[in-house]
């Protein structure tokens, strides 16, 4: 599966999936970011029992600040509506797994 782009409205209906649904907030502007993307691409691929998305904060810094990101990337693990797992900062992707819980 590829990895989504998504905004507030896409993310309600995606959040309510029975499959876990992991979120990258990020920006073109940052490094650890881009780092990230392709990891974020590799679980995709890989992984058909997890939905993986991400959302521009510059796009949508509304919903960054509902979840009160500070830092990015911060990536959240959502399971039937409500997050599991968070982290913050560039991770390989073992360590997101299992950060994640997954």
């Amino acid at each position: 599966m590829e990895v989504l782009h998504i905004d507030r409205a896409a993310f309600e209906k995606l959040s309510q999936q029975e499959k876990p649904v992991v979120v990258d907030f990020w920006a073109t502007w940052c490094g650890p970011c881009m780092k990230l993307g392709p990891v974020l691409e590799e679980i995709a691929a890989e992984r058909t029992d997890i939905i993986v998305a991400k959302v521009d904060v510059d796009q949508h810094p509304e919903f960054a600040a509902e979840l009160g990101i500070d830092a990015i990337p911060a990536v959240f693990c959502f399971r039937n509506g409500k997050e599991s797992a968070r982290g913050v900062g560039f991770m390989d992707k073992a360590s997101l797994l299992k950060k994640l819980g997954l």
